[in-house]
């Protein structure tokens, strides 16, 4: 979602700088906070904890691999000098086995494709696509040409708080799913 509202955000430079600012001087330009949204919808700090929770459990699972190849290489040098060439050729390639696991478990689980990554998809995608659905429809019932992300890395400045629509967007989305009460929400 973050990089998508960075393209969005450039993309928006980009027009400004193209069609000149006198041309967008009649549109309606609005913000939100998408960490603060997120923060009150108890559905994504559900899906946080199940992601921090398995990638804990993950990232023991390869350290104690990882541990075990320690183990493995140390024992290897301690016994390495009594050892004859093909028992220390054959001991190299244990350990060398064992690290090859670990490394493929890590990439299993932590990999650009992994379980934490599907698993993350899985979870946060559908909130994301709900939000993004939420503003859209604020967007088009206000007219607004115009949303720009406060917590997606673009340099603001100065926002005017009139303009921010997050508790909109969180009452928007409360209609399809749970959000935090207006009177209850965390800054």
């Amino acid at each position: 979602m973050k990089a998508f509202l960075r393209i969005l955000a450039v993309a928006t430079f980009i027009l400004v700088s193209s069609t000149g600012f006198a041309q967008l001087q009649g549109q309606k330009f609005a913000y939100v906070d998408t960490e603060y949204i997120l923060k009150n919808i108890p559905e994504y700090n559900d899906a946080q904890e199940e992601l921090n929770a398995l990638s804990q459990k993950w990232e023991k699972e390869v350290k104690a691999l990882y541990d075990k190849v320690e183990e493995m290489y140390k024992a290897y040098q301690t016994e390495s000098v009594l050892l004859p060439q093909d028992l220390k050729k054959k001991r190299e390639d244990e350990i060398l086995k064992k690290e090859k696991e670990a490394k493929a478990l890590q990439i299993k689980y932590f990999g650009s494709e992994g379980e934490l990554f599907k698993k993350r998809n899985e979870l946060v995608q559908p909130i994301q696509e709900k939000i993004y659905n939420a503003m859209q429809e604020i967007a088009e019932t206000k007219n607004y040409a115009f949303i720009f992300d406060k917590a997606a890395g673009a340099t603001m400045l100065y926002a005017n708080p009139r303009l921010d629509i997050s508790d909109e967007v969180l009452d928007e989305v409360g209609t399809v799913m749970q959000t935090v009460r207006k009177e209850d929400r965390k800054q």
